[in-house]
């Protein structure tokens, strides 16, 4: 049984790096220019932290799926971005 600490180590450790870098989305998106979009944002960064905190309240055991709809969000994020900066130019 001497695997046993080394495998809960190394689990220790994966779950940590995930946190690390599972960063929220970015809001970057001014208020003022696109109020829709910029709200849109806010509501991705809202859901990302509460998928955070679903996460933590079960020992991070959603077998990927909370991680998943994490990379979602900040996919969803970025395309708001994009979605300014293409009303910027036109």
């Amino acid at each position: 049984m001497k695997c046993t600490p080394f495998i809960v180590l190394v689990a220790g450790l994966a779950l940590a790096a995930t946190a690390a870098f599972a960063a929220p989305p970015v809001r970057d998106v001014s208020a003022h220019r696109h109020p829709n979009i910029a709200a849109a944002q806010r509501l991705t960064d809202q859901a990302f932290k509460r998928i955070t905190d679903a996460q933590q309240a079960n020992e991070w055991d959603m077998d990927g799926h909370a991680a998943k709809a994490k990379d979602l969000l900040d996919q969803a994020s970025r395309e708001l971005k994009m979605a300014a900066e293409t009303a910027n130019r036109h």
